[in-house]
């Protein structure tokens, strides 16, 4: 379960409706109701925040959201969009992170998912971190 205080429109989730699960972007928030309109690749559909899962952040899902992979010679991997950076102390591995944009630098932030990765690009770069539509 995720809570509604972390996500914002244009996060990347998934919800299970039916036994099935959904991947989908946050359109709109409900905060009376604590209701996230999420559009899947079938239609927008309202989900309560007990049937919202994070997506978890991986390299697969890094390169969807069209950053480039580094290797460094040490193992380590270095993911770029723009002036934004991730390192990865093992190439692969982003259990432990540090991210910096300019000066604002972020060691080891706890960012597990993707929804968390988009809010901290957002807060730092001022612009939401977005992929290709579903």
């Amino acid at each position: 379960m995720i809570k509604f205080n972390e996500i914002k429109v244009g996060d990347y989730m998934m919800a299970e409706y039916e036994g099935k699960m959904w991947e989908g972007e946050v359109t709109r928030l409900n905060g009376d109701e604590k209701q996230v309109c999420l559009q899947t690749d079938v239609q927008e559909f309202w989900f309560e925040t007990d049937q919202l899962h994070p997506i978890p952040l991986t390299e697969e899902q890094l390169l969807k959201l069209h950053f480039i992979k580094l290797e460094n010679e040490d193992g380590s991997a270095k993911y770029s969009k723009g002036s934004f950076r991730i390192h990865a102390n093992k190439s692969g591995d982003l259990s432990s992170l540090d991210m910096w944009y300019r000066e604002d630098r972020r060691h080891h932030p706890d960012v597990h998912f993707v929804h968390q990765l988009q809010n901290h690009y957002l807060s730092m770069t001022k612009v939401h971190l977005t992929r290709d539509p579903l």
